[in-house]
């Protein structure tokens, strides 16, 4: 349970574009606009401070018009959780979050990929996150 937000995470993969999490908690939508809003402006800060200017432009290029209150687009717009209703769905879900990174042809495995959660549910934590495993 991440101790300032009340929120348990239970396995998680940041992608470039988007990211996956389950999670629970109280007041889950808010907590979520305000993850996205932080990490996108510490990753766009990082991005000027190294004078990365050509991914700061394709982050400019991909905001909407209609979005008067940025410069940049990070994030996907919107938030889309779903309810799992059972261990089964949740052992999907999971399986389904750690292997993003190998569908989007990123990785050969997702053992691979270091922004996840595999490591948490195969005994070799990054310590990215801190993640409540699920033992179904």
């Amino acid at each position: 349970m991440t101790k300032e937000r009340d929120i348990e995470i239970n396995a998680y993969v940041i992608m470039h574009d988007h990211f996956h999490l389950i999670a629970k908690g109280e007041d889950l939508g808010i907590h979520m606009a305000r993850f996205k809003s932080y990490t996108a402006r510490r990753i766009l800060d990082a991005l000027d401070e190294r004078h990365l200017k050509e991914w700061l432009e394709k982050f400019r290029a991909a905001k909407r018009s209609h979005k008067k209150d940025r410069e940049h687009q990070l994030w996907m717009e919107g938030i889309h959780p779903k309810q799992i209703m059972s261990h089964k769905m949740m052992e999907q879900k999971i399986n389904y979050i750690h292997h993003n990174p190998v569908k989007a042809g990123l990785v050969e495995k997702g053992s691979d990929w270091k922004f996840s959660s595999w490591g948490d549910y195969n005994g070799d934590s990054t310590g990215l996150v801190e993640v409540t495993i699920f033992c179904g």
